[in-house]
């Protein structure tokens, strides 16, 4: 999955905002390649336009997994997220 052991905190692109378009992107592409391609950073960033770098793209994927790693501890609580639909 990711690759590199430098700390992500440290990187200037771990700090770049996402918007709900490029989450958008980035998740299909995430589904289209799989998380076992070769060179999965560069495709992801390629398939999103180039809007975002390898780089960033792998600090965005580490920070979701570092998030659902402290949901899943119970360090942080689950989101409540406002949805719409019939059963709200």
């Amino acid at each position: 999955m990711s690759s590199g052991g430098s700390s992500r905190s440290n990187s200037p692109s771990s700090k770049t905002v996402w918007s709900l378009k490029e989450n958008k992107m980035f998740e299909d592409a995430l589904a289209y390649y799989g998380l076992s391609s070769p060179n999965l950073w560069d495709k992801v960033a390629s398939a999103m336009g180039g809007c975002k770098s390898a780089e960033e793209v792998r600090c965005h994927f580490q920070d979701l997994e570092d998030d659902v790693k402290l949901i899943e501890a119970g360090r942080v609580a689950y989101p409540k997220y406002k949805t719409q639909g019939f059963w709200t």
